[in-house]
């Protein structure tokens, strides 16, 4: 892996120095509430959970996972007690279980304005933005390959909205940049263009230590070692591959106490069986392995259990999105997880299928985030703007969703039944046949009481009309321009943010680009 020398840079040696002294506070955004408050949905009995189980070990100990291209990682599984035939690891049953038992049930994940800080277990709910979709579409501009400017675009809207926790990873793909020095940029941005908690780089090992790198040199190298400050999303292969490119990013990300997140991937039919309990056992086979890796690597390093999987129509082969199976298989993985004892990734979220944010998109997502949010996960991905099976970032859609995603949270935090909450005085001030819209009680409550969604509500019919008919989506595009307009970017230290710039000079300036 390639380090920082940061005795030929004086200004990063400055900055790495006082990194941790940079996280600064920024008032302009309002945080949300991160906490359940209401009691999880559990799908399955012991009994089913144990057969599930069963299953996972069943799989590791006669079909095994395969680690192609990385000798470092089958040498300490196999020195663990896994049996290694060629690039296949098998486990007696039990033994990744066991393996998996030093990662934390629950951990902070540091931002760098601390009012931003998150935490990922228990009774925590983290939502981030969509992840990798390689075009952007708003109604205006239609569907076209994404730029880094769409995806600083949607890094300052995620910021600017309480209702997403987390920056996210590469919500789109930037391919206007070169593909080995994309990742730069968008660390980069995350970093000055934001204050909440971020994904780095995993295309690469190198671009894992980059972006490691350049956390460092905002946080400090010391409150790294300590604290988790950033997450490195690890793909498995399925159906049970890793290669060395994940498994090399894990290590990185493992070896430096940052957060890995593990993520088997499952079509059902094509990445695995066809019924939710075989995908949910295939999940947690696939998971165990890496999150047994990371603690390998270093016993105590902070992971996600995470899944992302979906049904297909079996006629054609598309995939689907938000349905009953796939949602079923959600709320099994996040009791297996929590049985596992490491914060969960759902495997839903805001996803559709659908190729424009139409009927069809808001109501896959709203069947897979109800799932998703009763079932118990910690972090939720595509939680704002996934359209087309994940290949569309759409500005309106994102728009959309974000009102769902405070609708949601709001749900979460259930309801109080207090004095206060009764509202005696109001019955005592009004009385039968009365309007309470001028009492005290709703006086004092008519600003918090309810959500309000941010897209405008349409109102009568002829309203509406005389506004020019305009639907949810149209809406949403005032919105999102409106949301980039307002967007005032965080403070950063100036020797900080010089430090990054010298850093992303120094790697791109030291490799051809490469545009594949």
């Amino acid at each position: 892996m390639e380090n920082v020398d940061v005795s030929v840079q004086p200004n990063l040696r400055r900055a790495v120095r006082r990194g941790r002294s940079s996280r600064q506070s920024n008032a302009q955004v309002v945080v949300s509430p991160r906490v359940r408050r209401i009691p999880v949905f559990e799908l399955l009995n012991d009994n089913a959970l144990l057969a599930i189980e069963a299953q996972a070990d069943w799989i590791l100990e006669n079909i095994g996972v395969e680690f192609r291209g990385d000798t470092a990682a089958l040498d300490l599984l196999a020195a663990a007690g896994a049996s290694v035939e060629g690039e296949r690891i098998k486990f007696v049953p039990g033994l990744a279980r066991q393996l998996c038992a030093t990662a934390p049930a629950e951990f902070k994940l540091h931002a760098r304005d601390p009012a931003n800080t998150v935490t990922l277990g228990g009774d925590n709910i983290v939502l981030m933005p969509g992840y990798g979709s390689p075009f952007v579409s708003d109604l205006e501009n239609g569907r076209r390959y994404a730029t880094l400017a769409d995806f600083q675009n949607f890094v300052k809207m995620t910021y600017s909205t309480p209702w997403l926790h987390h920056s996210g990873g590469t919500i789109c793909e930037p391919t206007d940049v070169p593909v080995n020095k994309r990742h730069l940029d968008m660390v980069f941005a995350h970093l000055t263009l934001s204050t909440k908690p971020f994904m780095g780089g995993v295309t690469s090992p190198k671009r894992a230590q980059d972006s490691i790198d350049m956390a460092r040199i905002v946080f400090g190298t010391d409150f790294m070692e300590e604290n988790v400050v950033m997450q490195g999303n690890i793909n498995v292969n399925s159906p049970l591959i890793y290669d060395d490119t994940m498994t090399g990013a894990l290590r990185v990300y493992a070896a430096s106490n940052q957060c890995v997140c593990i993520s088997p991937a499952i079509f059902a039919g094509a990445m695995g069986p066809l019924s939710p309990a075989a995908v949910a056992a295939q999940t947690l086979a696939e998971g165990m392995v890496g999150i047994a890796l990371a603690q390998l690597v270093r016993p105590g390093c902070p992971v996600v259990f995470g899944s992302f999987h979906s049904t297909m129509n079996l006629k054609s082969g598309a995939l689907t999105f938000g349905s009953p199976e796939a949602n079923l298989a959600t709320m099994a993985v996040s009791q297996l997880g929590r049985r596992l004892g490491v914060p969960v990734r759902s495997g839903g979220g805001q996803i559709s299928g659908s190729n424009a944010p139409d009927g069809q998109a808001m109501q896959d997502s709203t069947a897979a985030m109800w799932a998703t949010l009763l079932s118990g996960t910690h972090q939720v991905w595509h939680s704002a703007g996934w359209l087309e099976g994940g290949l569309v970032m759409s500005y309106e859609k994102f728009i959309m969703d974000l009102d769902h995603c405070g609708a949601m949270m709001t749900l979460l935090q259930g309801f109080t039944t207090d004095e206060e909450a009764f509202g005696r005085d109001a019955y005592l001030e009004t009385g039968p046949g009365e309007n309470f819209l001028s009492t005290q009680h709703t006086l004092r409550h008519y600003a918090t009481a309810n959500f309000q969604p941010d897209i405008p509500e349409a109102g009568p019919f002829e309203t509406w009309s005389e506004n020019g008919s305009m639907t949810a989506d149209q809406r949403a595009t005032a919105r999102w321009k409106q949301m980039l307009t307002d967007y005032t970017p965080p403070p950063m230290d100036e020797s900080v943010c010089t430090a990054l710039k010298e850093f992303v000079a120094t790697r791109k300036a030291s490799a051809a680009d490469e545009w594949y």
